[in-house]
């Protein structure tokens, strides 16, 4: 085989390899992109936001700190501000 038949033929099989890579692709990502659709309509936000009672910031209520006093639950953004209203109120509100 002459080097010019052997270019072309590796050319060509380049070609076809990026071809059939990108079909790959492209089918993977709509299954991808299909089973992402179906978890997102089973699953609802079950996360609300809580607002600190010191700064006022909206915090995730499963990531907030929680001080539990009597039958309330106070949520916070951080253990800086939680000593600052157990500080505040001395320890009772």
């Amino acid at each position: 085989m002459s080097p010019q038949r052997l270019l072309i033929l590796a050319v060509l099989l380049y070609i076809a390899w990026r071809l059939i890579r990108s079909l790959i692709r492209e089918k993977i990502s709509a299954e991808a992109v299909k089973k992402y659709k179906k978890e997102a309509k089973g699953s609802p936000v079950e996360d609300v936001l809580v607002e600190d009672p010191v700064c006022h910031t909206l915090i995730p209520k499963h990531q907030a700190i929680r001080l539990r006093q009597g039958d309330k639950t106070y949520y916070f953004c951080s253990d800086k501000c939680c000593d600052n209203f157990t500080e505040s109120s001395g320890g009772n509100r």
